[in-house]
């Protein structure tokens, strides 16, 4: 048994039946068809052997949004069972195509991005092209789906000229595949911050990060992405060279989702989990070491700010508020809502489309009952899906950050 396997199994051991997951589970609280964390999670799991199969496939509904791992009193590391389970579930029986195209964002994002994203973006919305979608794949002809960009955020990035110039401290941007092929701007406000502090930013090889795999239980694909990933990013951590990302689900998934669950704790994967940070935890960072630059402009502005599951997994608090709190006049309203729903792929699915959109709910009525034109999340997903369901515009609070220093 390696490392994983023991730690996860010491985890459940843990479990003392209090039901605390269950009540605060997101899924659970508007389906029958998911059962519960702890039932799924560490009391399942006493029944599964890799020699067997997996005893109940409505594991599968879990969404992962960890909210199971946040509230449990003994520290159970329950999504981290159910993905597993997910993942042998998966090997036992395959994936089907729909998983295999939606786990693959990078691939997508590379077919979708460039002179053909008008004509893509159209059939994308073109109710027709979606129904067929919908029955050809499984894929929800409501969920929400981004809109790619004509140009990839790397492109525009090997042209640009910096604004930095002399020896400067150099910073590695992970931007991910979101930022890349569907929002550009993204990665455009992060660098024009990040230079704007002084910083030479980096942009290395990368490919996705491998959560839509791990998601959908496709271990070996996610770890062959995870491993070069490691590989291109390590030589820049053993120089001291931070790295940085906008995604706060990419920058979970180097520090911590993809080691953990692949069983990955070399040397090498430890030290570029140490050396990732999410872009806002890094800024705090900066202010707490004095460096940070404060010259912002009033923003007099009301916006509601939603803390997604994969950035409240990173157990760093709220960056963010801390950040941003400190421009003048400007006013974030913290949503409580657990979870949008998304999460992912997960709500993408035709079967799962009306479970995603019930757990985002209170997050929707937050949203909606602000009033305002415009909402903040650090997920690209989250966004997406808030947007969708409310028709208000969303942003990355780096885009507001970039505003307020002047540089938008």
């Amino acid at each position: 048994m390696d490392h994983i396997e023991l730690s996860l199994t010491q985890s459940l051991d843990h479990c003392i039946k209090c039901n605390i997951c269950t009540a605060a589970c997101p899924v659970a609280a508007v389906t029958d068809a998911f059962p519960g964390p702890k039932y799924v999670g560490p009391q399942a799991q006493r029944f599964r052997h890799a020699a067997q199969p997996v005893p109940d496939a409505s594991v599968d509904y879990c969404s992962g949004c960890r909210v199971c791992n946040q509230v449990c009193p003994t520290g159970v590391r329950i999504a981290e069972l159910n993905a597993r389970a997910r993942a042998q579930m998966v090997a036992e029986r395959g994936m089907p195509l729909r998983n295999r195209i939606i786990a693959r964002s990078g691939l997508v994002g590379r077919l979708s991005c460039g002179p053909q994203a008008p004509l893509v973006n159209f059939m994308l919305s073109f109710a027709p092209a979606r129904w067929l979608i919908e029955h050809a794949l499984g894929i929800h002809r409501h969920a929400p789906l981004p809109k790619a960009s004509t140009y990839t955020f790397q492109h525009w990035f090997r042209r640009r000229k910096s604004t930095v110039a002399g020896r400067r401290p150099k910073v590695v941007y992970f931007h991910g595949c979101s930022t890349n092929y569907y929002e550009p701007h993204v990665g455009k406000a992060a660098v024009a911050v990040l230079e704007h502090l002084g910083f030479e930013v980096i942009i290395p090889p990368q490919r996705c990060c491998g959560l839509p795999l791990l998601s959908n239980g496709d271990f070996p694909a996610a770890q062959q992405h995870h491993q070069y990933n490691v590989a291109q990013l390590l030589p820049f951590v053993r120089a001291g060279i931070p790295i940085v990302g906008t995604s706060t689900s990419c920058t979970l998934t180097l520090k911590e989702e993809a080691p953990e669950l692949l069983g990955l704790h070399g040397d090498d994967v430890r030290a570029v989990a140490a050396g990732t940070y999410d872009i806002f935890e890094f800024l705090r960072n900066l202010h707490e070491q004095g460096k940070l630059r404060t010259d912002f402009r009033p923003i007099e502005r009301r916006i509601p700010y939603h803390p997604p599951c994969q950035l409240r997994a990173h157990r760093i608090g709220r960056p963010v508020l801390d950040i941003l709190g400190m421009v003048p006049g400007l006013h974030l309203d913290e949503s409580r809502a657990e979870c949008c729903g998304i999460a992912g792929t997960y709500g993408l699915k035709r079967e799962k489309y009306q479970i995603a959109m019930d757990v985002g709910k209170p997050l929707f009525d937050f949203v909606q009952a602000s009033g305002q034109s415009l909402a903040l999340c650090d997920s690209e997903t989250c966004r997406w899906q808030i947007s969708g369901a409310t028709g208000v515009v969303t942003r990355h609070p780096i885009e507001i950050l970039a505003e307020a220093y002047g540089l938008l």
